[in-house]
């Protein structure tokens, strides 16, 4: 593997973009520890992502997901998959600049209502089943502008996710040659 670099690969994007998925593989072919964000947040909490919620309200989730991701942006060389809302966060946002490598996994609403109609685990659509491609096309509103600041922009697309994964990492060769 050609990618040589010590930051973080960050990916970022909307819930059920594949930040999951692809970081799995990518982490596999690079040789680098994965780490799943949400699951950093349920065991740092004790509860399920949805029980944060519901527990501590919104800002608290959102507060302790700070922490967490602050955590881990301070943490060694790995492949990151954020949450969803996480890279809003302008903290997040300024750590992920520093010490990592910002992948923004941009998926459509269609795609997006594909991979995460009646899924458990989306503590942010629970609810909303009736109206979730409304749902979704909010938070694409809402937050496409902080992702758009990422380093790179890679299309999820409805495909294999070791399609996705060559992308991605023919993404990062081509943005670290031109860092060189």
């Amino acid at each position: 593997m050609k990618i040589q670099t010590d930051k973080i690969i960050l990916l970022v994007g909307m819930m059920g973009s594949g930040k999951t998925s692809v970081g799995r593989r990518l982490a596999q072919k690079l040789g680098l520890p994965f780490v799943d964000a949400d699951l950093e947040i349920e065991k740092a909490a004790g509860l399920s992502l949805i029980e944060v919620l519901k527990c501590f309200g919104l800002d608290e989730y959102r507060a302790g997901e700070a922490r967490v991701m602050k955590r881990l942006l301070n943490g060694k060389s790995c492949v990151l998959a954020s949450g969803g809302g996480a890279f809003v966060c302008e903290q997040t946002r300024a750590l992920a600049k520093d010490n990592a490598l910002t992948v923004w996994l941009k998926a459509d609403v269609d795609l997006l209502c594909k991979r995460t109609a009646g899924r458990q685990r989306r503590p942010f659509l629970d609810g909303f089943d009736v109206n979730l491609k409304n749902r979704i096309e909010a938070y694409i509103e809402e937050e496409s502008p902080y992702y758009s600041t990422a380093d790179i922009i890679v299309e999820s697309k409805d495909e294999q996710v070791s399609d996705t994964v060559s992308r991605v990492v023919a993404a990062i060769d081509d943005f670290l040659a031109k860092e060189v």
